[in-house]
């Protein structure tokens, strides 16, 4: 990410986060019936992170270089920002420093151990991504779950590329797809946040921008989110619907990469059809679902 282009990140991101407080919500008097700005002042946030009015007309114009801590932790309580905007705003802080280093690139490939954990997991399904939403490796009853996804014969197979270039089939899998549009959009913000200088993901960026309105319209937000646990709700085409609750843990020993779990609760129809699921998957080719990942 060019310095222009982080400079911009940081300005929509701040006045978009400054746009959706109203005075009321800040604990401020609104005074006058004709506010000419939606939500707060540059004055009132100043006012609210103890800071000057000049200096935050400067963070907001993308200047964070040089901002402490402190600084950043009182603009984000006074920007109401949840835990991921809090993150990102730290990382768009980094990402200004003079000294900024690039994070280093996850692997393309994973180590066999890691094959091997998930190999050993023949309840549920379980898979490696990377921040790019590049699905790494799989267990057999994954591949089986995203058969729909891994359908497109492009490798390494990306599950936000699915949800935004083939929409009606991603509508017909995800049962709350508008959701999981608004959280994959959000999810990779976050990542560009974390790691600017990630080429793959600049360019996976600029796909989904040209050939997605959809995307278009998610990125234009500059919402963030982790994606740590909660559930999904999925229509396989073999086995119907299926109500899953899921875990997202990454791992300490291969920094960017991130375990993905899926479960049932025992007894429930999910729990059954993941069963059934299982069952089919051993009777397919494996090679038709093949997680292959170019180097």
């Amino acid at each position: 990410m060019a310095d222009a282009e982080l400079r911009s990140e940081i300005r929509e991101f701040l006045s978009t986060r400054r746009a959706r407080i109203t005075p009321e919500q800040a604990g401020l008097p609104a005074y006058g019936g004709n506010r000419r700005v939606t939500g707060l002042r540059r004055e009132e946030v100043a006012m609210l992170a103890g800071v000057s009015v000049d200096y935050y007309v400067r963070m907001e114009r993308g200047s964070l270089a040089g901002a402490s801590d402190g600084v950043l932790d009182s603009l984000a309580t006074a920007l109401q920002l949840d835990e991921a905007e809090r993150a990102h705003l730290l990382a768009l802080a980094r990402g200004s420093g003079a000294n900024t280093r690039r994070r280093r690139t996850p692997p393309h490939r994973i180590r066999p151990a890691i094959q091997q954990v998930l190999d050993a997991m023949t309840d549920a399904p379980a898979w490696v991504r990377n921040g790019r939403h590049d699905i790494l490796a799989m267990n057999q009853l994954a591949r089986a779950l995203y058969s729909p996804v891994l359908a497109d014969p492009r490798r390494p197979a990306n599950t936000t590329r699915f949800v935004y270039l083939r929409p009606d089939e991603a509508r017909e899998f995800f049962v709350d797809y508008d959701r999981i549009a608004n959280d994959a959009a959000a999810m990779l913000r976050l990542e560009a946040g974390r790691d600017p200088y990630d080429k793959a993901l600049i360019e996976l960026v600029g796909e989904l921008s040209t050939r997605s309105e959809i995307f278009r319209q998610r990125w234009a937000s500059h919402d963030v989110q982790f994606h740590r646990s909660g559930q999904k709700r999925l229509h396989h085409p073999v086995v119907g619907r299926l109500d899953l609750d899921f875990e997202s843990m990454e791992l300490p020993c291969d920094p960017g990469l991130v375990l993905n779990v899926y479960t049932a609760a025992a007894g429930t129809p999910t729990a059954d059809a993941l069963s059934v699921l299982g069952s089919w998957a051993a009777s397919q080719d494996p090679l038709a679902t093949e997680v292959a990942v170019t180097p």
